[in-house]
C-alpha cells in the first residue's frame, strides 16, 4: 500500500506560467484637430493569474505626429518599453499634426515566448463638428521576440 502511494507522487508539478491576455478599450474619436487630446480608456483582461506576470507598454507612430502619455502624466517615447503596473488605466493622445495619424500600441508580457497584444488607432484631422468613434481592434499575437 505504501509503495502505491509513493509511486503516485510526482515531485515535478506542471505550473502554468503564462496566460493569454488582451486589452479592451472604450470607443475613441477618430476625428482630431491639431492640439486636441483624446482619452483612451483601457483595461488589461487576463485569462488567468500568475504571480510573476509582468506587462509592459510601448507605442510606435507610423503616420502623423503626436504625444502619448499615461494617466499619471508620464510621456511615452516611441519604441521605449514602460512597465504597466495596473490593469485599468487611461492613455491620452495629443495631436501635433494636421494630417492623418496612426498609433500602434503594444502590450507585452514577460512569458517565454512573449505574448503581445496590439491596438491600432487611426485619427483623421477633420473639422471639429464631425463626430465619429472607433473601437480599437485588439489582436492577440503569439509572437516570439528575437533580439535585434
Amino acid at each position: 500500500m505504501a509503495a502505491c502511494l509513493l509511486s503516485a507522487c510526482n515531485d515535478e508539478m506542471d505550473v502554468q506560467q503564462s496566460y493569454p491576455f488582451k486589452v479592451e478599450t472604450l470607443p475613441v474619436p477618430t476625428r482630431i484637430v491639431k492640439g486636441e487630446t483624446v482619452e483612451i480608456r483601457c483595461e488589461l483582461k487576463r485569462e488567468g493569474r500568475f504571480s510573476d506576470a509582468r506587462y509592459t507598454i510601448r507605442y510606435f507612430q507610423p503616420d502623423g505626429k503626436g504625444t502619448l502619455r499615461m494617466d499619471d502624466g508620464m510621456v511615452l517615447l516611441p519604441n521605449d518599453r514602460y512597465p504597466l503596473d495596473r490593469e485599468v488605466f487611461r492613455l491620452y493622445y495629443t495631436s501635433e499634426s494636421e494630417n492623418q495619424q496612426t498609433i500602434d500600441i503594444y502590450f507585452e508580457d514577460n512569458s517565454e515566448p512573449a505574448q503581445i497584444c496590439q491596438l491600432t488607432f487611426d485619427f483623421n484631422n477633420e473639422a471639429e463638428d464631425e463626430d465619429s468613434v472607433v473601437t480599437a481592434d485588439s489582436k492577440e499575437l503569439p509572437v516570439t521576440i528575437v533580439g535585434h
